[in-house]
């Protein structure tokens, strides 16, 4: 008798435990179905297709976005109105946040080719023959020197007459790195004063009511 008992029972749970090893089938009920079975679109479709589906997505961040560890955006659109308000914007680096070397080293990537690595304007690029129009003399030019910080960084967001916009290849703080190295060496070669660096932020005061940890 027990035999039997125990063959049976042994019956029973493979056949329990069979039964319960196979694919569901039932997935159940979802509360939000649009959100669980999202509707497909093909990858890198157009955003007239996205349209035409009732989906206007544009790949891009809202306006306003700051990227994690980013300054602030710049402010000004790229219009007249822009370009003469960028003359009271002021470099927001500080003289710790001014890493010289690093900026020199930005200007020459990106500047040096057309500019020239002097700033004179004689770059590889013009001095070849590739590019006819003569780049501007960031030293020698009296135009230049007077720029302020704020509208040569005005010219690098945005680009100015051939120059194209550098804000794809150069982030906010570079672009402000570059401004201030193309200033610091005006003042060398007119021996006139770069403009003065932001102060930094003082540390904050200790609240002195702050209760002293328990040991």
């Amino acid at each position: 008798m027990k035999k039997i008992l125990f063959v049976t029972g042994s019956l029973a749970l493979m056949v329990a435990m069979i039964s319960c090893g196979g694919p569901r089938t039932d997935e159940g009920r979802a509360y939000m179905p649009d959100m669980s079975y999202s509707r497909a679109y093909e990858t890198y479709a157009s955003t007239e297709a996205l349209d035409k589906a009732g989906v206007h997505y544009t790949a891009k961040p809202v306006d306003g976005t700051i990227a994690r560890g980013e300054m602030a955006a710049y402010p000004y659109q790229n219009d007249s109105i822009g370009y003469a308000k960028s003359a009271e914007v002021k470099n927001p680096l500080d003289t710790a946040s001014r890493d010289m070397k690093e900026a020199e080293r930005l200007y020459l990537i990106n500047c040096g080719i057309c500019h020239g690595t002097k700033l004179d304007g004689n770059g590889p690029l013009y001095t070849s023959g590739v590019y006819p129009a003569a780049p501007r003399n960031l030293v020698g030019d009296p135009l230049m020197v007077a720029m302020t910080e704020g509208t040569m960084f005005h010219s690098l967001t945005y680009g100015k007459n051939t120059m194209g916009s550098y804000a794809s290849q150069l982030s906010t703080k570079q672009r402000w790195m570059i401004t201030a190295y193309v200033k610091a060496e005006q003042a060398k070669k007119t021996g006139t004063a770069a403009p003065a660096a932001t102060a930094a932020p003082a540390p904050a005061a200790k609240d002195s009511a702050a209760v002293a940890p328990m040991k």
